[in-house]
């Protein structure tokens, strides 16, 4: 596969190479237990038997590629949700292990699983046979960025079908497309962001940065929070090296960087992730030292790199480390459920969020999906859900305003975690302003530069 390269230098922006087409191997059929090596895509667990008179809830994350790491984070969020909130079992440990016993409203609660590969195309076609074939009622996903925007846009031929987000983090999902059949109660890539680029000008002193990320909108979002931030405060950003999700060699995108800034923005995922910080470390710097990460890289994941990792800070849409009574009872039971399982990963966090969404909007209707859901999709509308991540209210685009945090990666005794540097409350997706429905779309080169004042915070 051709890389796929966009470059700016000292202001001038070029693009270098086309995106590339994202070419991974499909997945469906069956399998009762799916594990995720990260290797290739594993399969969808075939639909569960729904007894008479269930709520039908489909979940949607990806099983293979760069990010199938987040298959049994993602999908054992969603089942911790049905398990705290619904009484529900968990059945087994696998990812698509089903969970048994879980009500609402006295009615029984059916889930099925969709497995794509981070491509729109497999994204929608698993919606589709989880709507259309499976039957369910409510969706629970997708987890990366192009396939939400594809989601959101086929979600409008189906009104009588709610979807939820999960994970899904590029901003046009919310901004531009407007599914008025969806919901997303973790907000987008760009708002996870909010306060790192104040973090890199004020506390660190940087003013020069170049920007490394994987080539889809999700990074370019993350990048645009960043950049809006940073620019507005009179930080340059100097080049940006866009990489397919494919790339597997990141020694060289690495030593294409330039040397003359004082430090990296890293926009990666999954296996990806891994292997960039470990191309940093061969050229002689230290993760820690030398890069903010976006919110993906900010996951317990990439601690296989090892203590090069500490001082590590990046956005995040969920308080890694963090102490209040609601996130710790969280963290507590949740690891109890699935022990194996990181329960402070983003991807845990935001699909819980998303199910306990719907379980509580489902609560309020009684468990009635009638008219083509036009009551639950009106309570869902209107919750202000207090999460483990903190409490969230959607805006007239059911996108969430909500809090974010700037996280650092210290060294608890002899392991790695995570700690808290900043809180930054009620992001909405205009980011204080400085985006619009009638702004760039976030992409290889855009935005450029800050348009506008800081944002609050930064102020």
């Amino acid at each position: 596969m051709r890389k796929s390269t966009s470059r700016t230098r000292l202001g001038s922006v070029a693009a270098v190479a086309a995106a590339a087409m994202l070419a991974l191997a499909g997945c469906g059929g069956s399998n009762s237990s799916s594990t995720s090596s990260g290797s290739g895509p594993t399969k969808a667990a075939p639909p569960a038997k729904a007894p008479a008179g269930a709520i039908k809830i489909g979940v949607l994350t990806t099983c293979g590629g760069p990010f199938a790491t987040f298959e049994a984070e993602s999908l054992s969020g969603a089942k911790y949700a049905l398990i705290n909130d619904a009484g529900g079992k968990a059945v087994g440990q696998g990812p698509q292990d089903q969970v048994s016993g879980a009500k609402v409203a006295g009615k029984p609660i059916s889930i099925s699983f969709g497995c794509s590969d981070a491509t729109p195309d497999k994204a929608v076609s698993e919606a589709r046979r989880l709507v259309e074939n499976v039957g369910v009622k409510i969706l629970v996903g997708p987890l990366s960025g192009d396939e939400g925007v594809a989601v959101a846009n086929y979600a409008k031929s189906v009104p009588g079908v709610t979807f939820v987000n999960g994970t899904s983090g590029a901003q046009s999902t919310t901004l531009s497309v407007k599914a008025p059949n969806f919901f997303r109660f973790g907000g987008d890539g760009a708002q996870w962001m909010a306060g790192l680029g104040t973090y890199a000008y004020k506390t660190l002193g940087w003013r020069k940065v170049a920007i490394l990320g994987e080539d889809y909108s999700y990074p370019y979002t993350q990048a645009a929070g960043f950049v809006t931030e940073f620019t507005s405060l009179g930080g340059e950003v100097t080049a940006r090296e866009w990489e397919p999700l494919t790339q597997s060699d990141w020694s060289s995108p690495v030593a294409q960087l330039p040397r003359d800034v004082d430090g990296v923005l890293l926009l990666t995922g999954g296996t990806n992730t891994i292997a960039a910080e470990k191309a940093f470390i061969d050229i002689g710097k230290d993760p820690g030292k030398y890069l903010l990460g976006g919110s993906s890289v900010m996951d317990p994941t990439s601690f296989t790199v090892g203590d090069k990792l500490v001082g590590l800070t990046g956005g995040s849409p969920v308080p890694l480390g963090g102490t209040s009574s609601d996130w710790t009872s969280y963290i507590d039971g949740f690891t109890k459920q699935f022990p194996k399982v990181p329960g402070d990963s983003l991807f845990t966090v935001l699909y819980y969020d998303g199910m306990e969404a719907v379980i509580q909007a489902l609560t309020t209707v009684k468990g009635d999906l009638s008219g083509d859901e036009k009551a639950f999709q009106k309570a869902l509308d209107g919750l202000q859900p207090t999460f483990p991540n903190g409490k969230v209210k959607l805006d007239a685009n059911r996108n969430s305003i909500q809090p974010a945090y700037v996280v650092q990666v210290v060294k608890n005794g002899s392991s790695l975690g995570f700690k808290v540097v900043q809180t930054v409350p009620s992001v909405d997706q205009t980011f204080g302003g400085l985006f619009s429905t009638s702004s760039p779309a976030p992409s290889r080169t855009e935005p450029a530069k800050a348009t506008g004042s800081p944002p609050p915070w930064a102020q």
